[in-house]
């Protein structure tokens, strides 16, 4: 019998990954995306469209703002780092990285698991190829979870756990798109860029850019956004 699952997706290549894995392994998706003053809205259009090609129960836009709080060239005018190498991505905590923000996520993410009946949160957090980001990391899933199961009323009468699933979690870029692709997903629905132009299109130089470019280089593939 299918379950139930919430599905973090926004807009991006990862998490539009981590949809295709949770309906390929049996999930019924409900998928939440979150509109949270950044400079990258663009990503909520192609949420809607992916939503959509995937056939989801239901696509909640969760609306607040994280302007108000600040500290990311995400949700400030503070320029976004471009044209950085691998290495430098993957040395000290970038100014893209939003504070709190995948536990804001996840926090409506569970509110909504709890109400759904659901025991299941996929969210496309990823430690190999981006280790930057504190809350993308294993032990904080781990730790989120073990609190989760002790902050709601299903996970105190136990009537429920909730299991939340990073299936990224130890993939590179280059095996996430591999799985995607193998998995019928159309990457020319999604959007990965930082500072997108008006248009949509990505700017291509932005950490973001760099490393989706690099995934589908290393397939010897052209991403689909590119000259699109």
């Amino acid at each position: 019998m299918s379950k139930p699952a919430v599905i973090l997706l926004s807009g991006g290549l990862d998490s539009t990954t981590v949809l295709a894995i949770a309906k390929q392994q049996g999930f019924i998706p409900y998928a939440m995306s979150f509109d949270y003053g950044q400079r990258h809205r663009v990503e909520l259009e192609a949420a809607k469209r992916i939503a959509k090609h995937f056939g989801v129960v239901q696509h909640s836009v969760v609306q607040f703002d994280l302007r108000q709080i600040g500290g990311s060239a995400l949700t400030t005018n503070e320029p976004v780092p471009k044209h950085r190498s691998v290495a430098e991505m993957g040395s000290g905590i970038p100014i893209t990285y939003v504070p709190a923000r995948n536990t804001i996520f996840l926090s409506f993410a569970l509110a909504w698991a709890e109400v759904l009946g659901a025991q299941d949160i996929f969210i496309g957090v990823n430690a190999l190829d981006y280790s930057g980001y504190p809350d993308c990391r294993p032990e904080y899933i781990l730790s989120y979870e073990q609190m989760a199961n002790l902050a709601t009323r299903a996970g105190v009468e136990g009537t429920t756990r909730l299991t939340i699933h990073t299936p990224l979690m130890a993939m590179t870029k280059k095996q996430i798109i591999e799985t995607g692709l193998s998995l019928g997903v159309d990457y020319s629905l999604t959007t990965s860029c930082y500072d997108p132009e008006e248009s949509g299109q990505p700017c291509g130089q932005c950490d973001a850019c760099i490393l989706r470019n690099k995934g589908f280089a290393e397939l010897n593939m052209t991403d689909p956004l590119v000259n699109s």
